[in-house]
């Protein structure tokens, strides 16, 4: 019997998606398939994001195809998480963050993990996980 290498069972990662990740994930973006292999958590406000997004270029059928599968791997959101993030969007004023990246930022911060996005606003930031 063959034995079991690192490479053969690489280590599964954890990572808080935002909108702009979940959007590039659906349409194919070849940088974003490595990830497939990954744990994608997500919050209910990207998931508003992304139905919305996909609604408007897919249609209805699409959008409610990718709420089902998306909505498995949506967490929570703490009342602490969401003062740390608005705390963070005002010490940013001037980048014009999102409400729902700050979140989304916070919110893996919170959860010890690195946050996946495309959006360039956070590509410097720490515990980012950035892909164009």
């Amino acid at each position: 019997m063959k034995d079991m290498t690192e490479t053969e069972f690489p280590e599964v990662k954890i990572f808080l998606a935002d909108t702009y990740a979940l959007i590039e994930l659906v349409g194919g973006n070849p940088d974003y398939k490595k990830y497939l292999g990954h744990i994608l958590l997500t919050t209910k406000f990207n998931i508003a994001e992304l139905y919305y997004s996909l609604l408007k270029d897919y249609g209805k059928e699409t959008a409610d195809k990718y709420l089902v599968l998306y909505s498995k791997f949506v967490v929570p959101i703490s009342f602490s998480c969401i003062r740390a993030a608005m705390e963070f969007k005002l010490a940013n004023k001037k980048e014009k963050l999102s409400y729902v990246d700050c979140v989304g930022y916070k919110l893996a911060e919170e959860l010890g993990i690195r946050f996946l996005t495309g959006d360039e606003k956070f590509e410097k930031k720490e515990n980012v996980e950035f892909v164009k």
